[in-house]
């Protein structure tokens, strides 16, 4: 099984709906959280750039401009991950951003995958 976390914002290049890492970084650009929520979410968002590698491909395609429309998931086997996954939800949620949790057995085509997370583009019918 693996595991998406999108709020109900579409991202203008892949067409498919936005991760929780990049609606983090829009709303604190944007100067919306208080001072608290500013903190909690760069101790949660330095752990990824620690402890989750940055896929170094995000298109199935070897050309060199193809267009990135490859998403990532997390295996429910990362359990630590999700955990903080899942306080970024919150800290999104009381921000007014909807934020779903995706399931699915069918990511799409694996573009890059290692221990924790699969980026790959999706199926037709995938949900993202």
């Amino acid at each position: 099984m693996f595991i998406r976390f999108v709020i109900h914002d579409t991202d203008e290049d892949s067409g498919k709906r936005k991760g929780l890492f990049q609606a983090s970084y829009e709303l604190r650009e944007a100067g919306a959280l208080d001072r608290y929520e500013e903190e909690r979410l760069i101790t949660i968002l330095e752990w990824f750039n620690k402890h989750l590698a940055r896929p170094h491909s995000l298109s199935k395609s070897r050309k060199p401009h193809a267009k990135n429309v490859a998403i990532s998931w997390f295996k429910d086997s990362a359990q630590e991950h999700i955990a903080k996954m899942f306080e970024l939800k919150t800290i999104l949620e009381s921000h007014d951003l909807g934020v779903d949790v995706i399931r699915t057995t069918r990511p799409g085509y694996v573009v890059y995958e290692d221990e924790f997370q699969l980026t790959a583009q999706p199926y037709a019918e995938t949900l993202t």
